[in-house]
C-alpha cells in the first residue's frame, strides 16, 4: 500500500520557519505520492482543491507550502484551514529550529529572510515567530529539524504520511539528555532522574538502555513500575481525547541526564505499552550515542 492510497483525499499543509526544511518535506509529499503546490497564498487555498478534484479526481492527496513570502494572504490561512473549509480532510505540519541553527542555514544558503527588511538575519526570525505563534499552537504535527539533517527530516515525513493507518493516532516515545535539552515538539515530558542511573553501576556503564540487563535494572529501581502504571492511563486518555478532537499525532519525551540509560529504557517500555494498546507507536533515541 502506498502513501497515495493510504492518505486519499487528504490535503497536508506544510509552513513553519524559513530554513526549517519546508522545501525537503514538500519534496518528500511529492515522492509519496502527493501532489504538491509550493509558496501558495492562502486564499487559493480552496480554488487549488477544486482544480485537482476536477483534474486528477477526490482521492488525489494534495500537499501545500505556505510561508510567509505569502505576506498579507498568509493572514488568511487559519480562516482557509477552518473546519470543512476545504471539504478534505486537513492535517496541519508545522516545522521549526532553534535561531542559532536558522540563522547559520540561512547564512550558508546566502540568502536573506524574507522579513528581515534591511535589518539583521535574526530579526527577520524573531518577526516570523511572532506572526507564526498561532499556527503553531494549532499545528497537528509540530517537526523540530535542529537535530535533522535531510535525511532524517524526509523520514520523519515519510514516517508521518507513507503508510501509517491515517484513522489511528500515531505516537513517537523518544528519549532524550537534559543537558542536550528538552525536545520542543514534545506534547509531554517525562523526567526519569528520579530513578537510580546505571552509569553509576560499573558493569552497566558502558550498555545503554535498550540492553536488557540495564533495561532490567532501571525497571526493578522502586518506583518505576508505579510510574508505569501512573502514567500510561494518563497518556490513553489524551490519546483517546486527541482522536475525538482529529490530532493524530503524539510525541511523548522522556529524559535523563545524558539520554543514554534510564530515559531510553522507560521509552522502548512506554512505546511498547502503547502498542498494546492498539496505537502506532514507536521508540525514537535522540541522544543515544551522543556522549
Amino acid at each position: 500500500m502506498t502513501a497515495a492510497d493510504t492518505h486519499r483525499g487528504e490535503l497536508v499543509v506544510v509552513t513553519g520557519m524559513t530554513g526549517a526544511g519546508r522545501s525537503t518535506a514538500a519534496k518528500e509529499l511529492e515522492d509519496l505520492g502527493f501532489y504538491v503546490v509550493d509558496n501558495m497564498p492562502p486564499s487559493l487555498l480552496r480554488d487549488v482543491v477544486r482544480l485537482v478534484d476536477e483534474s486528477k479526481g477526490t482521492e488525489q492527496p494534495i500537499a501545500v507550502v505556505v510561508d510567509v513570502r505569502s505576506g498579507s494572504f498568509f493572514q488568511s490561512l487559519q480562516a482557509n484551514l477552518a473546519q470543512g473549509a476545504t471539504g478534505r480532510r486537513t492535517t496541519l505540519v508545522f516545522l521549526e529550529a532553534t535561531d542559532e541553527v536558522l540563522v547559520r542555514r540561512q547564512e550558508a544558503a546566502r540568502r536573506p529572510h524574507p522579513l528581515q527588511a534591511g535589518g539583521r538575519l535574526l530579526d527577520g526570525l524573531q518577526r516570523e515567530r511572532r506572526v507564526l505563534g498561532d499556527l503553531r499552537s494549532e499545528a497537528d504535527l509540530v517537526i523540530d529539524t535542529t537535530s535533522l539533517n535531510v535525511h532524517q527530516l524526509t523520514d520523519r515525513i515519510a514516517e508521518a504520511f507513507g503508510t501509517p493507518d491515517s484513522t489511528r493516532l500515531t505516537v513517537t516515545v523518544t528519549s532524550f539528555g537534559f543537558k542536550y535539552g528538552i525536545p520542543v515538539d514534545a506534547d509531554f515530558v517525562a523526567d526519569m532522574r528520579f530513578l537510580p542511573n546505571p552509569f553509576w553501576v560499573p558493569e552497566l556503564r558502558a550498555g545503554t538502555g535498550r540492553d536488557p540487563e540495564v533495561s532490567d535494572y532501571v525497571m526493578s529501581r522502586p518506583g518505576a513500575k508505579e510510574f508505569l502504571d501512573g502514567y500510561l492511563p494518563v497518556l490513553v486518555g489524551v490519546a483517546e481525547g486527541y482522536l475525538r478532537e482529529g490530532k493524530r499525532f503524539m510525541t511523548i519525551a522522556v529524559g535523563c541526564t545524558g539520554g543514554k540509560h534510564r530515559s531510553v529504557a522507560m521509552t522502548e517500555e512506554i512505546a511498547r505499552r502503547m502498542r498494546d494498546h492498539g496505537y502506532v507507536a514507536r521508540a525514537a533515541h535522540r541522544d543515544l550515542g551522543r556522549e
